[in-house]
């Protein structure tokens, strides 16, 4: 059985008030369409997620200095699109089973799960208007289309039999790395940021990502039928393969901790270092 689907949040412990901010946003965000078609089956995808990606979005806020309501309705569009993919690419994996209950395709069906997905843009849409902020909208678009591009250049990759690491790096920072940067980039916007602080924290949430990913294919590399699978298969010797990625997530993890130097010592910078443990974890 995948460990992902069994695995306790482990920001519960240290982040317990900023999560239950967020879900009350986004609950609060839900109850918006309460009669729509969509509102319960809307509850039941946003269940259970770490919101690792809205965190990082209000302690990027936070880092700068200025943390407002519309921090955490930014921080719904960011899980909202993060629901959306996750949904999508359980169809496309085939999944069956994630957060210890079905996929959302097994639960009510592959049209629904098409149909809420373009809802659910939809929902990200109304968000960004609401924060009348120009670069945010844009920031979201350009993350909805990458994380687009990455999945559909791993389908391409997954029938490839010259799979390398570039290849394999290129999806993480599309499919997931992207969707961490926009976060943090989104959040010094929100916060009133200089380009320095924005570009710093953008570059925090993408090597965050990255490392992220990598952590997690380590940790799950022999239950998924992945690109670092085909990398592991087509060498001589995989103990190879596991040392370089080894050195990879230590080197993307350490290049996230870098950038926070150009933010101000602070709770929020302190946190978001400490939120890098999660790329460190036994493998």
């Amino acid at each position: 059985m995948d460990r992902k689907n069994f695995e306790i949040n482990p920001l519960i412990k240290d982040f317990e008030n900023y999560i239950g901010k967020v879900d009350l946003a986004i609950k609060q965000e839900l109850e918006l369409y309460s009669a729509s078609e969509f509102f319960e089956p809307l509850q039941y995808a946003l269940e259970g997620g770490k919101r690792i990606r809205p965190l990082i979005l209000i302690l990027s806020a936070e880092s700068i200095g200025k943390c407002d309501q519309n921090a955490y309705s930014a921080s719904c569009a960011v899980e909202l699109l993060h629901t959306e993919s996750v949904i999508h690419d359980d169809i496309i994996d085939n999944e069956i089973l994630r957060r210890r209950k079905d996929p959302f395709h097994i639960k009510y069906g592959y049209n629904t799960s098409i149909i809420t997905g373009d809802f659910v843009l939809g929902l990200i849409l109304n968000i960004s208007s609401r924060l009348d902020n120009a670069r945010i909208g844009r920031e979201l678009a350009i993350t909805a289309m990458m994380m687009s591009e990455g999945e559909m250049l791993e389908t391409r990759l997954e029938t490839s039999e010259d799979v390398t690491f570039d290849d394999y790096v290129k999806v993480m920072e599309y499919k997931t790395a992207t969707a961490f940067e926009a976060a943090a980039k989104i959040g010094a916007i929100l916060g009133g940021g200089t380009e320095e602080q924005i570009l710093a924290l953008a570059e925090y949430g993408k090597n965050m990502g990255i490392a992220y990913q990598i952590r997690d294919d380590l940790q799950d590399w022999n239950n998924e039928d992945k690109l670092f699978n085909i990398l592991i298969k087509k060498s001589s010797d995989p103990r190879v393969v596991f040392d370089k990625m080894e050195i990879m997530l230590n080197t993307y993890s350490k290049k996230a901790k870098t950038t926070l130097r150009k933010i101000n010592e602070g709770p929020a910078r302190t946190r978001l270092e400490s939120l890098l443990d999660l790329t460190m974890l036994s493998v």
